[in-house]
């Protein structure tokens, strides 16, 4: 056998390997995963800068694992600008499950001070968030889900160390 015919093999078996993956996208059963956040912990919260933890819930409804190759997200609490950025980490969400992700992030909420105290003024009442972005997925072929989920959160149930 050739070098050039193990070479054209190897291209199609690997060409195939990575379909079976996504075969659920050509045959029409695919389901978009679904991204929510369900956690926001603080982790410092210092005068000019403040750490949190971002913890989402990506539920995967198809019969296939679902490689995630990175996620783009703008998180907005109340309508106030929260944080925003991208995350580049591989993980797979087996089929018909559901992963945690953890995101860290920084940000400085010095100029929106008042409506944060006044958001935590009431810790048992809701505070809607608007989670927007994109989740990279897939690994031969990608294919981006177009996030735009808004929920609800409640501040007593975020924790401070």
């Amino acid at each position: 056998m050739s070098a050039r015919t193990v070479l054209l093999r190897s291209i199609g078996l690997v060409f195939l390997l990575g379909l079976s993956g996504c075969a659920t996208w050509f045959t029409g059963n695919y389901q978009d995963p679904q991204v929510h956040l369900v956690k926001v912990e603080v982790i410092k919260a210092k005068l000019l800068q403040q750490e949190f933890m971002l913890r989402f819930r990506i539920d995967n409804p198809n019969d296939s694992s679902l490689p995630v190759r990175g996620l783009t997200y703008s998180v907005r609490l109340g309508g106030m600008l929260l944080t925003e950025g991208e995350t580049s980490d591989w993980f797979t969400v087996a089929a018909n499950s559901r992963e945690y992700y953890e995101v860290p992030v920084r940000t400085n909420l010095w100029r929106n001070l008042r409506d944060i105290a006044r958001m935590l003024k009431h810790p048992d009442q809701p505070i809607r968030y608007d989670l927007q972005g994109e989740l990279r997925t897939g690994v031969l072929f990608g294919h981006d889900v177009v996030l735009n989920h808004t929920g609800e959160i409640k501040p007593g149930d975020w924790s401070q160390d």
